[in-house]
């Protein structure tokens, strides 16, 4: 009996060291991040078109109040912060202009990008406009570019990251699926629908493989986004509005705060 006691008391410790260390580490990485400085790159879905509130002096980038790195910013107050990301940015801007803030001493870099070289703006205006089969080999063209040239242009994107920036950890965040499926709604097709939700999957596939194969973490928020798709009647997703076409199909104020943020500081 005692040996039995013995034992229990022995496993117990160190099942408690081991969850002790195991939080630290991860506030120790935690800290790393917030000491070193964090960097926000990429596109429309990170400098928050969708959301207003945007930073004046950000100009077309519309850069937001509400997007999720400033949020993160404000949750964690690194010890520096810069904010990048730029609407419409494809993987050729971010090389050419967002990449100034890297250092040896930044400590996190979040980063989405690949919707806009994949075409994505211009695969929404075909399915919106013209039928189900001219938007389905719209996507087909979409994702031939997804296999054949947007995982070299991620290469160097992500190599250029880890050689400015050699200590930091990287959160490459994906796209969600834009419609809930199965439900009675206005606008596309059901076959629209269901092709544009995997055409976002196939995206996020070749980025989150990408992320991987460069030591990245790669943040799905597909999941966070479940039951807040178009066509929800929850949606953290603005459909099409026709007075601004620009926000359109992007993420709302919530969709930043309850579907990006959770999974970046998750990630960080």
């Amino acid at each position: 009996m005692r040996r039995s006691r013995f034992v229990v008391f022995v496993t117990s410790l160190l099942l408690a060291v081991g969850a002790a260390l195991t939080g630290a580490t991860a506030a120790q990485a935690s800290e790393t991040a917030v000491s070193g400085g964090y960097v926000a790159l990429g596109d429309s879905y990170s400098s928050g078109v969708g959301t207003g509130s945007y930073i004046s002096s950000s100009g077309d980038c519309k850069r937001s109040t509400k997007a999720y790195p400033y949020l993160w910013n404000a949750a964690h107050a690194p010890s520096s912060f810069t904010f990048a990301a730029c609407s419409g940015a494809r993987t050729d801007e971010v090389l050419a202009s967002q990449l100034g803030g890297l250092s040896s001493s930044t400590g996190l870099v979040s980063i989405s990008v690949g919707g806009n070289d994949a075409g994505f703006a211009d695969v929404m205006t075909t399915c919106v406009l013209n039928s189900d089969s001219t938007c389905l080999s719209r996507i087909n063209t979409a994702k031939a570019y997804v296999d054949s040239t947007l995982p070299g242009k991620l290469d160097t994107v992500y190599s250029a990251i880890r050689s400015k920036a050699p200590n930091a950890r990287v959160v490459v965040l994906g796209y969600p699926r834009f419609y809930q499926l199965g439900t009675v709604c206005l606008g596309l097709s059901e076959t629209k629908r269901a092709a544009i939700n995997d055409a976002a999957d196939y995206l996020d596939s070749a980025i989150a493989k990408r992320a991987a194969d460069h030591g990245f973490v790669f943040g799905d928020v597909r999941t966070t986004f479940t039951g807040h798709e178009i066509c929800s009647g929850s949606s953290w997703l603005n459909s099409l509005n026709w007075l601004n076409i620009g926000e359109s199909y992007h993420p709302t104020a919530a969709g930043h705060s309850g579907g990006y943020l959770p999974v970046l500081t998750n990630a960080a």
